[in-house]
């Protein structure tokens, strides 16, 4: 993809400060690929609030310049109850509005997109919410042990993680915690799709080297350096329908 200004910048600030986006990523609390993910794949469009002034501490610069022009201060997707984005089918038609959330509820939204249990996904942006599901606040703190503006939801696509989650199944997503230690289950974009799979760091590994597995026996294990997957969140919670 064609680099913008601020992504030419943030390169050109890495090189200079004597780091590389892997280390870079690290230090400010993504996953070694993130940054490459950022300047190279275009996910994130914009550099979230938290990213970016992790960021620009990092290396040594005002954060406001590594904020893309006309963007204001970017939210988190879901961090704003109120406001429902339209699918990417109705990308055209205006924003409608949601009631905002009751008291004692958090609002978390839903991703238009499908995380594949089988061959994988096409990417197609993770900031766009198609529904908001509202959670106590009790349940967010204690049973999640999250943060709302972390939690994001998913639909399961596939076989190849049966029986622990079947196609059609909801999965919640803790986006902080981008890691895979201890090792769980993961949705990642693996450089070929969108995945739900198992996700575990080999140990010792230079360079760093990731096993991505299936529960289901019929599909393969498979590894991926650290630098080509992108982690997007752990799962720690599913719903399905009976």
């Amino acid at each position: 993809m064609e680099l913008d200004p601020i992504r030419l910048k943030v390169m050109k600030l890495v090189q200079d400060s004597g780091t590389d986006l892997k280390n870079a990523s690290i230090a400010i609390g993504r996953n070694a690929a993130y940054l490459h993910q950022y300047l190279y794949r275009g996910t994130p469009k914009i550099l979230p609030e938290d990213a970016r002034e992790a960021l620009a501490a990092h290396l040594g610069v005002d954060d406001a310049s590594l904020r893309a022009p006309g963007s204001g201060e970017p939210k988190p997707a879901g961090s704003n109850p109120a406001e429902v984005v339209p699918d990417s089918g109705a990308a055209a038609a205006p924003r409608r509005r949601a009631r905002s959330s009751p008291e004692g509820f958090a609002a978390v939204g839903e991703l238009d997109v499908r995380a594949s249990a089988g061959a994988g996904a096409i990417f197609d942006g993770l900031e766009e919410s198609r529904a908001i599901w509202l959670f106590p606040d009790p349940i967010i703190r204690h049973e999640f042990r999250a943060r709302p503006e972390d939690l994001r939801i998913v639909t399961i696509d596939g076989d190849s993680m049966e029986p622990l989650l079947s196609s059609g199944d909801r999965i919640l997503l803790d986006t902080s915690q981008r890691v895979p230690v201890p090792p769980g289950i993961f949705v990642i974009w693996d450089g070929m799709g969108i995945v739900a799979k198992r996700v575990e760091h080999v140990p010792n590994s230079e360079p760093a080297t990731i096993v991505i597995k299936s529960v289901n026996p019929d599909y393969q294990t498979y590894e991926r350096g650290a630098e080509e997957v992108n982690i997007i969140g752990r799962v720690i919670w599913s719903a399905r329908r009976l």
